[in-house]
């Protein structure tokens, strides 16, 4: 009894140490955008946590009630709340290729305890496409490479890439109206996703992006100049012809390309598994037990891309980190 006694106050004694050892760290809010953007942040701020500080993500508050929103996060900036204690992660959205034009941009480039996405968004990075291939495994539980999605997102950023720099030349010129986000998203539209005439589809893109471009030149003629001068500036911030995808609209890349992408490629997969399982079966009893394991631990896209930690790997991730470490060395 005496050596249980002991025991429960060892593990009494060890969880107040660990408590009070947190209670010791030095505590910084990092306000962000939504639910869907806490999980992000944390796997980002946690690697900056040491033994005297850590990190607390959550929502911003306005006289107790929670709030979401770039703008509700923001409005901590102009109450001048922010500092080491207490940081902004926002998307980055179209704020920071334009460079200062427009309040939010300023804001976003001035302030160093503002940490944005450095792509458009968390959805574009949550679609970074070197991870999409274990994204598909993830889901599927099965390791065959049946699509190049990384060379597919490649070829669309390549042919995106000419329009998508008018459009942020529009919005740098306060000429947007002319040429909105809208217009453009309108313009990238893929339509329907089939494996075997991905190319196809990437051929009729690129024909309705050189009219676009055609148009805007016309319409536009003394901003062509201004247009190539934009793309080395734009290269500078890290936007090439190959990544263009993560600086689009992150909800258009994620709904409109690349999740209709991802479904052909995983029902395919899932297809070929059954396949193999019924081919492979001794007996109906087998095949049935063996089918029945296999559906029940496949995933959904939109929840293994929730979790999906491959932008680790990415550029833009080392760029954040950066940001960070100027503020916590």
């Amino acid at each position: 009894m005496t050596r249980l006694v002991e025991h429960l106050q060892s593990r009494y004694f060890l969880a107040a140490n660990r408590l009070n050892s947190r209670s010791a760290r030095q505590r910084i809010v990092a306000y962000v955008e939504s639910y869907d953007d806490v999980f992000f942040w944390r796997t980002v701020l946690q690697q900056l946590e040491t033994p005297k500080r850590y990190f607390e993500v959550m929502l911003p508050d306005k006289m107790g009630r929670l709030e979401r929103g770039k703008k509700a996060v923001l409005m901590h900036v102009l109450s001048n709340r922010l500092g080491k204690a207490m940081i902004a992660c926002v998307d980055a959205d179209y704020d920071v290729l334009r460079a200062g034009h427009g309040t939010t941009s300023s804001q976003l480039l001035s302030n160093p305890y503002i940490i944005h996405t450095q792509a458009y968004a968390i959805d574009n990075m949550l679609c970074y496409a070197p991870s999409l291939h274990n994204v598909c495994v993830a889901v599927t539980l099965n390791d065959s490479r049946v699509f190049d999605s990384e060379a597919y997102l490649q070829q669309f950023s390549r042919i995106i890439y000419p329009l998508f720099v008018w459009n942020i030349w529009c919005y740098r010129e306060n000429c947007y109206n002319r040429f909105t986000m809208t217009d453009f998203l309108r313009t990238i539209e893929l339509g329907n996703f089939k494996l075997g005439a991905a190319e196809q589809s990437l051929q009729n893109l690129q024909r309705k992006v050189d009219r676009k471009v055609k148009e805007l030149q016309q319409d536009y003629s003394y901003g062509i100049a201004g247009v190539q001068s934009l793309k080395e500036e734009l290269a500078q911030l890290g936007v090439t012809p190959d990544n263009t995808y993560l600086y689009i609209q992150g909800h258009h890349l994620q709904e409109k390309v690349v999740v209709p992408m991802l479904k052909r490629i995983c029902d395919f997969l899932v297809n070929q598994r059954q396949q193999d399982i019924s081919r492979k079966s001794l007996h109906a009893q087998q095949r049935h037990n063996e089918l029945k394991s296999y559906n029940h631990s496949t995933e959904t896209i939109s929840s293994v891309l929730k979790r999906n930690t491959g932008w680790l790997q990415s550029p833009q991730y080392q760029a954040i980190l950066k940001q960070l470490h100027q503020i916590f060395p």
